[in-house]
């Protein structure tokens, strides 16, 4: 079929969960119609407010904050900051004309989708997880249609308009052939003879996986003979992971395993890091889980308990259910993570068992799927 030229607003951000499943939609549906307009709107002073500019988008920002939990001062201006932001939202909603506007979660969308279906303009809302953001929930009464990742969504969104589409990803993610392993090894300077760990926790999200490490390290890295680490430790925590690994090499911690660990604060070609790896371990935010499932990996989660509604523990459990990932609490996992990732690296009947269950749950299509739905609301 030929694909129209439409006029879209994409809402919300705050994390890169909902920021990268974004722009993964926004470039599917400039694949189909390159004619296609598309602006952002995001919330001033958030991640998208860098992102998506370099992702190759405009970008308008409301100042729409959330509440803190904690009482603060600050949670006194944020009825005001909603008015204004409603006000500036139907002002974008009236000079840009969208055909359709879409909610990936997050504060900005709020504003935007409640003026869009007040001003007639139709809606569509992406949930990445698997429990419902308070935005989502709220937003999702007047949408058309909600595409979802995980199954079971009803407790919190009309069935007859829910559809299962998985979350939008890079499609460079692709489960890793014989020649993309080959050629991991070689990027990352890796030993082929070798099992290979990959930990990765976000710029923030790390401080739970770098205890865990550190623990590792400190205590000698049990069953850790060949074995090599790739680990993420995220860009805040850089200085102090460099300190910790200069002192562990000159007083002789860690053993001969030390040499096999390399870390950095972030990973370039995540599509090469993931073919390598034997085991990823990792917090469970939307997008992460979606890229394991695309990859075929075998996944350790350790959800953050930072987040709202605990919804990485939602994530994690969908997973650990269908036997497709391990769970490792948070307040467990300096104790236990690196030894359960050392078990199961030493158990290839159930890492192979592990990845042929999360290949079952891999939906690569979500992009295509939320752009066709798009089309159809827009009609």
């Amino acid at each position: 079929m030929g694909y129209k030229a439409l006029r879209v607003i994409i809402s919300g951000g705050g994390t890169g969960g909902h920021i990268f499943p974004a722009v993964s939609i926004a470039n599917k549906l400039k694949e189909l119609n390159p004619e296609t307009e598309i602006l952002f709107v995001g919330a001033e002073g958030r991640m998208e407010m860098e992102k998506v500019p370099a992702a190759g988008y405009e970008i308008k920002g409301l100042p729409i904050a959330g509440l803190q939990r904690r009482l603060t001062l600050s949670n006194l201006s944020v009825p005001f900051k909603l008015v204004k932001s409603i006000s500036m939202a139907r002002k974008i909603l009236k000079e840009f004309r969208p055909d359709i506007a879409i909610g990936v979660g997050g504060y900005a969308s709020a504003p935007l989708l409640w003026a869009a279906s007040r001003l007639g303009v139709p809606t569509l809302i992406q949930e990445q997880n698997g429990y419902a953001g308070l935005t989502n929930k709220i937003v999702g009464k007047k949408a058309e249609s909600i595409c979802v990742a995980y199954e079971g969504m009803e407790r919190f969104f009309p069935a007859e308009r829910i559809i299962l589409t998985g979350n939008p990803i890079r499609k460079e993610i692709v489960p890793a052939t014989e020649e993309m392993r080959e050629e991991a090894f070689r990027f990352y300077g890796m030993d082929p003879q070798k099992k290979h760990i990959l930990i990765v926790g976000g710029s923030l999200g790390s401080g739970t996986l770098n205890a865990s490490m550190r623990k590792w390290i400190t205590d000698g890295c049990p069953s850790g003979k060949g074995v090599e680490v790739m680990w993420q430790c995220g860009k805040y925590y850089k200085p102090e992971t460099e300190v910790f690994m200069k002192e562990a090499k000159a007083n002789g911690i860690g053993g001969e395993t030390l040499e096999h660990i390399t870390y950095t604060d972030f990973i370039q070609r995540m599509d090469l890091a993931y073919a390598a790896a034997d085991i990823v371990i990792s917090r469970s935010g939307a997008s992460t889980v979606s890229e394991l499932c695309a990859a075929h990996k075998a996944a350790i989660f350790v959800p953050s308990p930072n987040v709202a509604e605990d919804h990485q523990t939602h994530n994690a459990m969908a997973l650990v259910r269908k036997g497709a990932a391990v769970m490792v609490k948070d307040s467990d996992a300096r104790e236990k993570l690196m030894k359960t990732a050392c078990d199961l690296l030493r158990n290839p009947d159930k890492t192979a068992l592990m990845e042929r269950n999360i290949a079952a749950l891999a939906k690569t299509d979500a992009a295509m799927t939320i752009a066709e739905e798009v089309y159809r609301i827009v009609g």
